[in-house]
């Protein structure tokens, strides 16, 4: 059958034409390239590296940004890119969103206007591939823990340390590597063919398994001067990023839930057992019910979240918030529908059991659901329950 996607209470009208036509565009991407092959990637563990200069052509890569080759859509828009992204899979909005928001963002924020002219046209056409190193092995949640150093030259920056869980790893052309300078958080952009960086992919993943996942390790990397993001210093540097990459988040985990009902939906309708097809029977009515009303709240969550964001007015707890709800909403959908799927849901045939598994990395990845709720918390109480 094909894809169906659900809008039960006519949220669609109240997108911008513009809108709408990109989010259709990404919904026939993925349905023509993405669908017919991404189960056999999962399974194999590859990611589907043809499609990189088809994301560029598109425009789909740091796309919310404005020139240098980017296209400038509304944040509205680039939300609904990332949701059907990954009404594909986890891993390849995961790519996506690394490109756009954490690496290409902060260069078009941060960076000098030569960085900006040098790299943001190659990332945006799909050329060159970006990856951004913060989280460490000892130091996720507290990133500002980081022991990765830089220390001046006489030309430049030395740089040591070892960050862990890089999306895009040994794939990306440059690496955005937060490291402490004089004891401040700064960025530096780091060609990754620098003598002394090593990337390392992470094997044994029963999650994101289309995506690359790696370890980098920089042993007295040095870089000139013109490494350095000049214009952002601190821990406001990597969290702007995040916030950005958050926001797509919030619509990406969307776009998998969206998928696992309507793949629990029609495999409902058609499987028959004792005397009629499951979906007449009321506990797989109910969870199906279930699934629409968590699927419509967290669709007008993102709208709402579109629309601050462009009038400017979106506070990083308001993301924090849609994060935690739409993601763990989206992990509850699909093991739902693993479960109305049978002994099916757990083959490869069938897409929940991937989303499934992929959802537990976007629970954890990008702010854990236990921070989101930490953060959530602060900013209703004004009482931090952690350190900052």
């Amino acid at each position: 059958m094909p894809y169906q996607a659900l809008d039960y209470y006519g949220i669609d009208e109240l997108f911008t034409h513009e809108e709408r036509m990109v989010r259709d565009t990404v919904r026939e991407l993925v349905t023509a390239r993405i669908m017919p092959s991404i189960g056999k990637h999962w399974s194999a563990g590859t990611f589907p590296h043809e499609l990189v200069p088809v994301f560029g052509e598109m425009g789909l890569l740091g796309s919310s940004l404005s020139g240098y080759g980017c296209a400038g859509i509304t944040p509205t828009a680039y939300g609904l890119i990332c949701q059907e992204l990954e009404r594909g899979d986890s891993g390849i909005r995961s790519f996506c969103s690394v490109q756009s928001s954490l690496v290409m963002y902060p260069i078009w924020a941060f960076g000098s206007e030569e960085q900006k002219q040098r790299y943001l046209p190659e990332m945006a056409a799909g050329r060159m591939i970006g990856c951004f190193g913060l989280t460490e092995p000892d130091f996720g949640s507290n990133p500002s823990g980081m022991l990765t150093t830089a220390t001046r030259t006489g030309a430049g920056y030395r740089i040591t340390g070892t960050k862990r869980w890089i999306t895009n790893g040994s794939v990306a052309h440059v690496a955005l590597v937060w490291a402490k300078l004089d004891g401040v958080v700064r960025g530096f952009l780091v060609p990754t063919k620098t003598s002394g960086f090593a990337a390392n992919d992470i094997h044994g993943k029963w999650s994101l398994r289309a995506s690359v996942t790696s370890e980098l390790v920089l042993e007295d990397v040095e870089v000139g001067e013109e490494a350095l993001l000049p214009n952002v210093s601190g821990m406001r540097g990597p969290l702007s990023c995040l916030t950005q990459a958050r926001f797509g988040i919030c619509y990406g985990a969307v776009g998998a839930a969206m998928a696992c009902y309507d793949e629990a939906l029609s495999y409902a309708k058609d499987r028959v057992q004792f005397s009629r097809p499951i979906a007449g029977y009321q506990l797989v009515q109910r969870k199906l019910v279930d699934m629409v009303s968590e699927i419509t709240k967290a669709q007008l969550l993102c709208l709402r979240l579109g629309r601050l964001k462009e009038a400017d007015k979106l506070a990083p707890a308001q993301i924090s918030l849609a994060k935690r709800n739409n993601v763990a909403i989206a992990r509850d959908i699909a093991r739902d529908a693993r479960d109305i799927l049978g002994a099916n849901g757990v083959t490869d045939e069938y897409q929940c059991g991937r989303h499934m598994l992929n959802l537990e990395s976007v629970y954890t990845y990008e702010g854990t659901h236990d921070i989101h709720t930490l953060v959530v918390g602060q900013d209703v109480t004004g009482l931090a329950a952690f350190d900052s």
